[in-house]
């Protein structure tokens, strides 16, 4: 495996095979005490507990499994050191990294990690993988209290309280593409007000460590017509180079999105209703702080279907989502997220790539008047 955090421009080219974690035996010891002993090699787990309680599914390469495949238990009088991690502290290995859908899933996946294991504080981070640095770092950065590559480590190190964390692909964020998970969301607050078994906060309350991660206050509300007038934010698709196997081009989704963003502009400056700012939202010129900022002023949030549309986990109670969908893309990512957020969700399904501006303009119309304006 790479040693991993390098730049980007030093590993142009590089497989991802060379990026992710092979297990051999023992990879991970756990100290079994003075009394265990015996010739036979003794791991953690057997196959059958693999399989009832981390199954491969449709996971090719599934490194969670295999490293708790590989977890041997020795004597105490075999269990060395070189370093003792005291805190708490989360393995996460990351595979699609530099996509943010993704890496949201596994954002997700270590914060309910450290919400079920009661975890007082934010835990310590190591990625078990070598992949290159990339942008969504500096999140990963600000959500925990440090970030290590196991590749960093010499020697051999032990952990006081380790958490493997599920791969992102095992979260309720991907899994509920598949799977039937019927629940619905709300805020913390609404659910404290009024208690309902049906729904969940989880992801609220996630959305709200994101944003204060970043400093950006919490127990926000949008309320009437602000004075300011209402941030529509359009959430753009840019080409970018995203990790050493990726062209630098994104697919188009929309293929006439700059002539809809012009058309949402000109509306929005002549709309009688009330003040509208229509936000650019170029995601790919902007810190994460400032995308995730964008998102909290936004009473409307409109995009293409993209990964870009995965920050709605942060938005506030009572934004409204507008996906524009292509025929090519119909997949439910950001309606289940509205839905385990509690948000209203409106989408224009398009028969190609082609989204005709009046259609986009009435349907935001309809949105800004059922806002009161």
């Amino acid at each position: 495996m790479a040693k991993g955090g390098e730049s980007l421009l030093e590993v142009i080219g590089r497989g991802e095979e060379e990026e992710l974690p092979v297990f051999q035996n023992g990879a991970f010891e756990v100290d079994g005490g003075e009394g265990f002993g015996g010739e036979k090699e003794k791991m953690v787990v057997d196959h059958e507990f693999l399989d009832q309680y981390v199954p491969q599914g449709e996971v090719m390469r599934h490194t969670m499994r295999d490293l708790i495949s590989k977890i041997r238990i020795v004597g105490g009088k075999d269990f060395a050191c070189d370093e003792w991690i005291e805190e708490p502290t989360l393995l996460v290995t990351r595979f699609e990294y530099a996509n943010l859908f993704h890496t949201v899933t596994d954002w997700y996946s270590a914060y309910v990690s450290s919400r079920v294991t009661g975890l007082p504080n934010r835990p310590h981070l190591v990625f078990v993988d070598g992949h290159c640095m990339a942008p969504l770092e500096e999140t990963w950065k600000a959500l925990f209290s440090s970030l290590r590559y196991a590749k960093n480590f010499s020697g051999t190190v032990c952990f006081r309280h380790a958490i493997l964390s599920p791969l992102g692909y095992e979260t309720a964020l991907f899994k509920g593409l598949t799977e039937d998970i019927s629940c619905d969301g709300a805020s913390a607050q609404e659910l404290w007000q009024k208690p309902d078994n049906q729904k969940t906060a989880r992801l609220s309350e996630f959305g709200e460590m994101i944003r204060a991660a970043f400093g950006l206050p919490l127990n926000l509300h949008h309320v009437g017509k602000a004075a300011s007038g209402h941030n529509v934010l359009f959430v753009r698709r840019e080409d970018y180079l995203a990790h050493p196997r990726h062209g630098g081009k994104v697919e188009s989704r929309l293929s006439n999105e700059p002539e809809i963003f012009d058309s949402l502009k000109s509306w929005a400056l002549n709309y009688k209703g009330c003040k509208i700012n229509l936000v650019n939202g170029l995601f790919a010129h902007m810190s994460m702080k400032e995308q995730v900022r964008a998102i909290q002023d936004a009473s409307v949030i409109i995009g293409a279907h993209g990964a870009g549309l995965t920050h709605i986990v942060s938005a506030l109670p009572k934004t409204v989502i507008l996906e524009i969908i292509s025929s090519q893309f119909r997949r439910p990512h950001f309606a289940y997220i509205a839905r385990w957020k509690g948000l209203e969700y409106h989408a224009i399904n398009l028969r190609g790539s082609y989204a005709n501006p009046g259609t986009v303009i009435n349907e935001l119309a309809s949105i800004m008047k059922s806002l009161g304006c």
